[in-house]
């Protein structure tokens, strides 16, 4: 998962003013169906929290909501305040609500708030208030938070980290509403937010108060209360600000000199930086991994000793130019039902392939423009997605536009046989959008590209603050190139054919090179993936086609022995690394704790690495089309080979 917006919702500017921001925003954009609407002619209520963190230890966030009916109306004889069950940029129902505890609801607006209100459970996230035709109602609730992801809360003795979807409730039918949250943080930590300070806010000594003028704006801005460290940068004469919360090995000055060429070729890309100020808050954990999108911040976890080798040090800047390309892309270039949002139900659309995987292709052309990835080391990653994919026998059960729409109950939740009906639309997604990209170029001879493509997107949908659909994407791409994609996207978006990257490639004066050495001998092949998890050698899953599924292995089955004699993982690949295709061996296992034996003929492996090379001789024209994608001479790019 992971992120981006200027919602739907809204076009929002913001500026510092005296150190902190100042947000001016227009209504929310109505839905396209009538989704948590308003009641006619109703004003919106005052509403304000207070999140407070008294006791770390105990992993509660205690929470106040007060809601005060609007001048010149009343409160209505009952009252709905509701939990949201997603948050956006992570498409599954998390059902926040089952984190929520001691609730009670009193009467306020006067000196003595000390009045119990009636209250029931009305579903499972709703919580229905007798008024009693109160001028206020105060709410309080206490949410357990104990989970590091950058879709949900966790708060202990080291940090506070919360998403307001999983921490905050809403009135039903309010959801353009503005509304401020107070924030009480513990001793002396520090707050950091994308969210402005909101004007005459608290005065307690280390509490601070922030504004959002609706729910989609609200939601979409996560808090980091900590004793963090920050560094800051400006990019195009806008200010950054990049926190970081935990230990690591990472190096705050090399951020400092890095991230801002990332955001300087976006901008350069996208014609401009659609905001006033920007905060990256990055949380080192021991081995989690992710983030998440944002209006004008975004939620990062990384390992917290990723930070010293090459390699895992630029996937973490690939996670920051995921993460940062999202402002644009899903954060202000819509696909149709992302915003505004319907929190309380699943969000259907079909354009996650774009949303995500074309983000995902961007993330590695960002770095790669920026001169924090080398021509070599970006078409040996390519290389290696495209082995990825290959080794996934759902890449032919599933194409790319049904992996979004099931987003829902598949992505964020595989089993053992995901590997053999399903796909990602992050990966497949950014191999398609490389496809798109460069048959963009090849149609045009280099003069348009997907760039192109996502520069029209966003003046033609997001600065006229319309969504996006499937249709519109297509049209949209035709028009740049200047010529039908429609068989392109009847076989590679709807469709589930092969992806044709050699030939592609070979366009672009490349070869895809299939790495198995014609001298050596053969090696015997089982397929199953195996993992060794202390004692038990276990059985992960078994992809189709393979020697294991073809024979009976199934997800679970511990392996004992081989041949007899009993095997680990390593001892396992070794032995097998002794076999030839077409010799038979004997597995022992368990299976539901009964001893089970299985003959199995063992295969060959076709599908070596893949590496993407340079043609013999190129024509002009795959040297024309090779740097007009890649940005540099064909000779110059691989004479470090």
């Amino acid at each position: 998962m992971i992120f981006r917006f200027l919602f739907a919702s809204i076009i929002a500017s913001f500026a510092f003013v005296g150190g902190t921001l100042t947000l001016t925003a227009q209504p929310r954009r109505p839905a396209a169906m009538p989704v948590n609407q308003s009641p006619t002619n109703q004003p919106s209520p005052d509403i304000s929290y207070t999140v407070s963190m008294p006791r770390p230890y105990t992993h509660l966030l205690e929470v106040e909501m007060r809601v005060r009916a609007a001048a010149q109306s009343q409160m209505p004889a009952s009252l709905d305040v509701r939990m949201p069950v997603w948050t956006p940029g992570s498409y599954l129902i998390r059902e926040y609500a089952r984190h929520v505890q001691d609730f009670t609801a009193q009467r306020g607006g006067n000196q003595n708030e000390t009045t119990p209100l009636a209250w029931t459970k009305t579903n499972k996230n709703t919580w229905r208030i007798t008024t009693g035709g109160a001028p206020e109602i105060i709410v309080r609730y206490n949410v357990y938070a104990n989970e590091l992801t950058v879709r949900t809360n966790e708060l202990n003795d080291r940090h506070a980290f919360w998403n307001n979807a999983a921490t905050l409730m809403y009135v039903e039918g309010f959801l353009n509403a503005p509304s401020t949250v107070t924030v009480k943080p513990f001793g002396n930590w520090k707050i950091a937010t994308g969210l402005p300070q909101a004007t005459g806010g608290t005065t307690e000594a280390g509490s601070q108060t922030f504004a959002a003028p609706n729910y989609d704006i609200l939601y979409d801005s996560p808090f980091l209360v900590s004793d963090f460290k920050a560094i800051d940068f400006e990019v195009r004469g806008k200010p950054h600000r990049f926190v970081v919360d935990g230990e690591g090995n990472y190096d705050l000055e090399r951020l400092r000199r890095d991230v801002p060429k990332i955001v300087e070729e976006s901008a350069k890309m996208m014609n401009g930086l659609p905001y006033d100020n920007y905060t990256f808050l990055l949380m080192t954990h021991p081995t989690a991994g992710g983030g998440l999108e944002h209006l004008n911040s975004t939620a990062l976890i990384a390992r917290r000793f990723s930070f010293a080798q090459e390699e895992s040090y630029r996937g973490f800047l690939s996670l920051v130019a995921h993460e940062f390309f999202h402002l644009w892309n899903v954060k202000r270039i819509r696909p149709d039902a992302l915003g505004t949002f319907d929190y309380n139900n699943e969000n259907y659309t079909r354009l996650l392939w774009v949303a995500e995987g074309v983000t995902s292709y961007y993330e590695n052309v960002l770095l790669r423009r920026a001169g924090l990835m080398t021509v070599d080391d970006y078409l040996k990653l390519i290389g290696n997605e495209i082995r990825a994919l290959q080794s996934t026998p759902g890449r032919l059960a599933m194409s790319v536009e049904e992996a979004s729409f099931d987003a829902w109950i598949e992505y964020y939740r595989p089993d053992e046989n995901t590997i053999n009906s399903a796909i990602s639309y992050y990966d497949k997604g950014a191999l398609v959008g490389l496809l798109l990209d460069l048959e963009i170029l090849r149609r045009t001879d280099g003069a348009r590209s997907l760039d192109d493509v996502m520069r029209a997107l966003y003046t033609d949908f997001a600065l006229k603050n319309r969504n996006y659909t499937p249709a519109d994407f297509q049209a949209t791409a035709e028009r740049i190139t200047g010529s039908s994609l429609n068989e392109f996207f009847n076989q590679y978006v709807r469709g589930r054919a092969e992806l044709p990257f050699a030939e592609t490639l070979q366009a672009f004066g490349l070869t895809l090179n299939t790495m198995i050495d014609p001298k050596a001998a053969p090696k015997a092949f089982f397929g199953a993936t195996l993992a060794q998890d202390g004692e038990r050698l276990t059985v992960r899953n078994v992809p189709v086609g393979t020697p294991a599924y073809e024979q009976g292995i199934t997800a679970g089955d511990q392996i004992i022995a081989l041949n007899g004699t009993r095997v680990t993982l390593a001892t396992l690949n070794e032995r097998l690394g002794e076999r030839r295709p077409g010799d038979e061996v004997t597995l022992t296992i368990f299976r539901l704790d009964e001893l089970r034996t299985f003959p199995v003929k063992l295969g060959q492996n076709t599908l070596g690495d893949f590496r993407i090379t340079p043609v013999n001789n190129p024509s002009p024209a795959q040297r024309r089309l090779y740097e007009s994608w890649l940005g540099t001479p064909m000779k110059t790019a691989m004479s470090d080979e």
